[in-house]
């Protein structure tokens, strides 16, 4: 069987299935970033990440391969979720800008967009690390180049498999690259996912079938990306509070449709529809136009968007009749009326500068919100946001400025991605940890600059210790300790420093650590599976080590991690 070019059809199935691929396999990718803490997410990221370019590659009605793969790097652009989910966008955003006006491609067009979405996604990291998903589709990508070099009549499928092949010999060599993966006896779990990627090209590509059930739909897709923005705009809310009933959502192919002879202005469109309503996002290129706005005449916003192209895709929920349904089925006791009070006039009031945090656990939360910030994103790890998660917290602040907490790691490289798409100035604090975070408030001013207010609460995560206690969910060895399944870990900014089978003694041992002679603030929060009792326990020992430290516990909610403890 040979195929000596991807028409649309081959395109597309090679999407499915890479998503598909990636959606079987999230649970088994997710186990090799496992270090040995529960926090292992890559699996998660990157098909859900994969799922949103597929669907707006299946939501694309051209039938040329360029389109096609436009839509794709969109779609995993705007869902995104974590490093390895931003890296793989940045891959097939180097893939579509290749073949920009193709109408299929040739083997060769192929493998020189690949090798192109190589190069865009060692640009988009920093410091590019060996032994990762870098690793793997830099040597993929010079597989598929010798092998047109050496073989120019060969047709797609053989130059996938060299390409397929050339992937899992790299991924088998990331241990060697990258010490603790040596160590801990496992793969890299983004070069994973990428082989997966490219595993699902292949069989599309033979006619292997794909698992429809694996391939999550349109609906379940939407359900991913959206649901985070209703959860924050609607919750106890009466509905008859809501001034804009219709949350409507459209996507117009520019220049298309009958007698459209209108030329797209961004700043007039934008400024059309922002009469219309708020929670206004517009995002654009060349082709297409994606709205989502909340307004009382979403027939207004549908006709506005024909008058630039036609309809591709539309949607508009009755905010008022959800809300109906979840204040039908909320079962909680009603808010503290001063509560509500201050939401509603914080709701009425929208900040000068966005204060934006990430974060898990509604402890965690309320000490947030105490420091300043202003809006919070539910997530950080195993559940990192996306890409539009905070460029919708952004976007839909109201405010004329925005800094980013994005306090994990893990979403920097989201984080900074959604400033660069934000219609706002935005600047991303880079907290590895929500010690950082809050520690990074400390320096936060209300009447500074935003540059001088990033600049300095940067600066001010570097004067904190942070420490994580968590379990260890397998048997390994890690910077030459042997870690038992089960056994308490003490963590301290990404490097594990102690066990015990005693979770109290963990996290003593950890603190004991932690304090050195310049030590005054040692802060305790507990999370759900913590206590304040054992919080005591912690702190009544760490005050055996100083008497005249200040130790202050903080009940948190946070999943994961039983308690965060910082040391300043």
């Amino acid at each position: 069987m040979a195929v000596k070019e991807i028409t649309n059809l081959e395109f597309g199935k090679m999407v499915q299935a890479a998503s598909a691929k990636l959606n079987q396999q999230a649970k088994f990718i997710n186990s090799l970033n496992v270090f040995p803490v529960p926090d292992g997410d890559t699996g998660t990221n990157m098909s859900m990440s994969m799922a949103s370019g597929a669907k707006y590659e299946r939501d694309e009605t051209s039938t040329a391969v360029g389109d096609l793969a436009a839509a794709l790097a969109k779609g995993l652009l705007m869902g995104a979720r974590g490093n390895s989910g931003v890296i793989l966008s940045q891959i097939f955003r180097g893939f579509s800008k290749d073949v920009k006006g193709k109408q299929t491609l040739t083997a060769a067009e192929l493998v020189h967009a690949y090798a192109a979405g190589a190069q865009t996604a060692y640009k988009a990291v920093m410091k590019p690390t060996e032994g990762t998903i870098l690793t793997v589709v830099r040597e993929s990508a010079q597989a598929g180049l010798n092998d047109i070099k050496e073989n120019p009549d060969t047709d797609v499928i053989a130059v996938m498999k060299v390409m397929l092949d050339a992937a899992e010999k790299a991924l088998k060599t990331t241990p060697d690259l990258l010490a603790v993966l040596k160590e801990v006896g496992v793969v890299d779990s983004g070069g994973q996912g990428l082989v997966f990627v490219l595993q699902g090209f292949y069989d599309a590509l033979t006619g292997k079938s794909v698992d429809e059930g694996s391939v999550p739909d349109n609906a379940q897709i939407d359900e991913m990306i959206n649901a985070k923005h209703h959860q924050s705009a609607q919750g106890k809310l009466d509905p008859a509070d809501i001034k804009y009933g219709y949350c409507t959502q459209m996507m117009v192919r520019l220049g298309r449709g009958k007698e459209v002879d209108r030329k797209f202005d961004y700043d007039t469109f934008y400024d059309y529809l922002a009469n219309l309503g708020d929670s206004l996002l517009v995002i654009n290129d060349d082709e297409v136009v994606k709205v989502h706005v909340h307004t009382e005449h979403p027939g207004k916003v549908l006709s506005w968007g024909q008058e630039f192209g036609d309809l591709q895709t539309v949607k508009v929920d009755n905010m008022r009749w959800q809300q109906e349904q979840i204040m039908e089925h909320d079962e909680e006791e009603p808010n503290n009326p001063v509560e509500a009070a201050a939401a509603k006039q914080e709701e009425k009031e929208a900040p000068e500068t966005a204060v934006i945090a990430v974060c898990a656990g509604d402890g965690v939360a309320k000490l947030f919100k105490s420091m300043g910030v202003t809006h919070v994103i539910n997530g950080g790890q195993t559940m990192n946001p996306s890409i539009q998660d905070i460029a919708d917290a952004i976007n839909n602040s109201g405010a004329k400025k925005a800094l980013v907490l994005p306090n994990n790691g893990n979403i920097f490289m989201a984080a900074d991605q959604a400033a660069d798409v934000a219609k706002i100035p935005t600047k991303v604090v880079h907290s590895k940890s929500i010690s950082q975070g809050l520690t990074a408030l400390l320096d936060y001013n209300q009447e500074s600059d935003l540059q001088k207010n990033h600049d300095a609460m940067e600066a001010n995560c570097a004067n904190v210790k942070s420490g994580e206690v968590t379990i260890a969910v397998r048997d390994t060895k890690i910077n030459g300790r042997s870690i038992k399944k089960d056994d308490y870990m003490g963590i301290v900014d990404g490097t594990i420093t102690n066990t015990d089978p005693d979770l109290v003694k963990a996290a003593i041992q950890m603190v004991h650590g932690m304090l050195d002679e310049d030590s005054e603030v040692v802060t305790i929060i507990y999370g759900s599976d913590g206590d304040e009792d054992q919080a005591k326990q912690i702190q009544d020992a760490v005050m055996g080590f100083d008497d005249e430290l200040d130790v202050q516990i903080y009940e948190g909610d946070q999943p994961v991690y039983p308690y965060l403890i910082s040391v300043e």
